[in-house]
């Protein structure tokens, strides 16, 4: 990829997930060259992750202030770092930093509903009507047709709210500092997606959504009495030990240890990097709001593929996709993109909000893995983040 597509929130995170297929490029990656600065000579830390170490130094290279990873496979746990936590103090990034990881906070939600249907608290099939009666109406939506099925796996049909003309002003223009601290409610959420007209009917195909996993989150209140931060904390967070991981609610600012996030906006001429770490993250709370770390979000989703966490017949649902028709390679569960590149095949999600891109995902035998984090949104050349995983998971060049 040479052109970066039109930047807004849903064409940048579908570029990187168009990084992250198979079918269509698994057979260049073979014989693609390593990324820039391969073959330098990593220290014995890197040993067996010299391409990725590079690769994430290349990303900097490209523009990515810092970065940082993580991987798991056969020689242990590796953990490596490029570039800066602040662009101002030039503090270099711990591996073990805190970071906003945007939509990789899905599988968490998806577990949780998956968790209450065994519990036969709720089922898949059940309607976003029963649950949340007259919320979503209007402009030809209509919770009555539309299933927590369809908002797991994103064939609900509804519009990507991210991609309303207000939302994208405040989170790709100069107006992000005049509304970086503005409140926002789910049902605010749920109203401005439902002021544009579905994108399909119900159930018809798959397109990334973000207004459903908000509604999803909504449901799990419902169901359980107790709010959506509560519910994950209680089943997921603490039996597992994520020290790491939070979810912020109105909480503005990154737990230390934390680097900076940064960010371009469209209607600035000198393409500055601003600063964007601050904000309140109401405005994507249940479809984006996970602080994590690498090492979390490992131990999280080697648990979910392990079975530790859903019963045998909530694990086959969870593992149930459709296509996403953005690749033939890669497909959709309940909160987990699937594909297999290079021969391994992969489960996870990708996490993309201003300021932040992060990657998490581990093999279907849950023998290898691999989080990364850029501390930015704003690349001069996309690729740069696929370089990352297929340094990971593809052999070198020949």
């Amino acid at each position: 990829m040479t052109k970066r597509p039109p930047r807004t929130v849903r064409a940048a995170r579908a570029a990187l997930a168009a990084l992250l297929t198979t079918a269509a490029m698994a057979g260049a990656l073979l014989a693609a060259p390593a990324p820039a600065g391969a073959a330098h000579q990593a220290p014995p830390a890197a040993r067996g992750h010299e391409r990725t170490q590079a690769a994430l130094e290349a990303a900097v290279k490209a523009g990515v202030p810092g970065a940082i990873a993580l991987a798991r496979g056969a020689g242990g746990t590796w953990r490596g770092t490029a570039g800066v936590a602040d662009l101002h103090s030039k503090r270099p990034r711990l591996p073990w930093e805190h970071f906003r990881a945007g939509s990789i906070v899905k599988p968490f939600i998806s577990t949780v509903i998956l968790q209450l249907e065994a519990e036969h608290r709720l089922a898949l099939g059940d309607t976003v009507e029963k649950w949340l009666p007259g919320l979503v109406r209007g402009h030809g939506n209509d919770g009555r047709r539309i299933t927590l099925h369809q908002l797991l796996n994103h064939t609900s049909g509804l519009h990507d709210y991210t991609d309303d003309p207000e939302v994208l002003r405040n989170l790709t223009t100069t107006a992000f500092f005049q509304h970086r601290y503005d409140t926002w409610t789910p049902e605010r959420i749920v109203r401005t997606a439902t002021a544009h007209a579905p994108d399909f009917p119900p159930g018809t195909r798959y397109s990334y959504s973000p207004t459903g996993y908000v509604l999803a989150a909504l449901v799990m209140e419902k169901a359980t009495g107790r709010s959506y931060e509560e519910e994950v904390q209680r089943r997921i967070i603490a039996p597992l030990g994520l020290h790491s991981t939070r979810l912020p609610g109105h909480e503005r600012t990154l737990p230390p240890p934390a680097g900076r996030s940064y960010s371009r906006f469209t209607d600035d001429p000198d393409r500055t990097m601003h600063d964007v770490t601050d904000l309140d993250p109401s405005v994507i709370r249940g479809t984006g709001d996970l602080i994590t770390s690498p090492g979390d979000l490992d131990r999280f989703l080697t648990a979910l593929l392990q079975g530790r966490l859903l019963p045998p017949a909530q694990q086959r649902e969870l593992k149930t996709t459709v296509p996403t028709g953005e690749d033939p390679g890669v497909a959709y569960g309940l909160g987990l993109f699937h594909f297999t590149l290079c021969g391994t095949e992969l489960w996870g999600h990708t996490g993309f909000f201003i300021g932040t891109q992060s990657v998490a995902y581990v093999s279907a035998d849950t023998r290898r893995s691999l989080v990364y984090n850029f501390s930015t949104d704003a690349l001069g050349d996309t690729s740069a983040a696929g370089d990352v995983i297929k340094a990971e998971f593809c052999p070198a060049a020949k």
